[in-house]
């Protein structure tokens, strides 16, 4: 028999198998709604070739406690993701997890977006601060309370670290702490270092397996890098960029090339590893920038992966 599950249930479904996602950040918050239009339309044009299964929206925040290093991009506001996907993104028909960086908002201002978001087509991926200097208006294990106690609210994900379970070797059990919270899903951080994401998969399920608990979907997060301020981004995020590699790209004539391989052979590794680990995945890829060459590079990675997934 068909499955009835809505659209954002389906996706889970689906991830049995290995779902693709593709990951876009909101405009600037001084963006026009007529341009803010065009972007959503011009990222949708581009991905109508490709066949994702859903699209990831984030929320981005300041975090000038991340690192005591200068961000290499300066920060600017951007749009609500939920604005953005509600207004601009409508045309897109599948589903959509939004990303609520939960220490911007008051209880009441996330209770009211999680009982109107449509759970049909919405998830939701919450995240706590990024540091403990951070202030916030409302806590992670806060924010998952308020979550459960709602009779009608998306669904759930958390946020799934690898470079964080190198140093501590315990992520695994925060991920089942948060799948204990209602968490139904789980995105990773972008992944360069594939041996802490192999790491972390491998803990995971088999402390499940041990457990007798089901694993939940775990999305693998890849993107292109084309320029040593990328990459310079990228460990200022925390990502771990293995020393080699780092050598690659920085000596590399064709910087986005090189980094562009190495996702691909990222992806084909970590799509390997989940099916005989029989953990139920999917794949993200975004762009780190808003330059065009890496937009256009993340585009056609999505469209490589979608055929090694097939």
């Amino acid at each position: 028999m068909a499955s009835t599950a809505n659209p954002a249930s389906r996706l889970l479904e689906a991830a049995q198998e290995g779902v693709l996602l593709y990951g876009v950040t909101p405009p600037r918050l001084t963006t026009t709604s007529e341009r803010a239009d065009e972007i959503a339309g011009a990222t949708l044009a581009r991905l109508a070739s490709v066949g994702v299964d859903g699209l990831l929206v984030y929320d981005v925040d300041v975090e000038s406690d991340r690192s005591p290093d200068p961000r290499p991009f300066p920060f600017m506001p951007m749009m609500d993701p939920a604005v953005f996907h509600d207004r601009h993104l409508a045309r897109w028909p599948g589903p959509v997890i939004i990303y609520r960086a939960v220490g911007k908002y008051t209880e009441a201002d996330l209770r009211g977006w999680l009982a109107a978001a449509d759970p049909d087509r919405v998830l939701t991926v919450l995240v706590g601060a990024a540091s403990r200097r951070q202030a916030v208006r409302t806590r992670l294990d806060d924010a998952y309370k308020l979550h459960a106690g709602l009779a009608r609210r998306p669904i759930l994900g958390g946020v799934a670290i690898a470079e964080r379970h190198a140093a501590t070797t315990d992520e695994h059990h925060r991920m089942l702490r948060k799948q204990r919270d209602g968490c139904e899903f789980f995105v990773s951080q972008v992944c360069y270092d594939l041996d802490h994401s192999r790491n972390l998969l491998s803990d995971y399920a088999y402390m499940c397996q041990d457990q007798g608990v089901d694993p939940r979907p775990t999305v693998l997060t890849l993107a292109p890098c084309g320029s040593t301020t990328t990459l310079e981004f990228m460990t200022w995020l925390g990502i771990d960029v293995p020393p080699w590699l780092r050598n690659e790209i920085v000596r590399s004539e064709d910087p986005l090339a090189q980094s562009y391989d190495e996702c691909l052979t990222n992806a084909r590794a970590l799509i390997t590893f989940c099916r005989r680990l029989g953990l139920p995945f999917g794949i993200n890829v975004e762009s780190l920038t808003n330059r065009k060459v890496e937009i256009e590079a993340s585009v056609d990675l999505a469209r490589d992966i979608r055929d090694l997934l097939r």
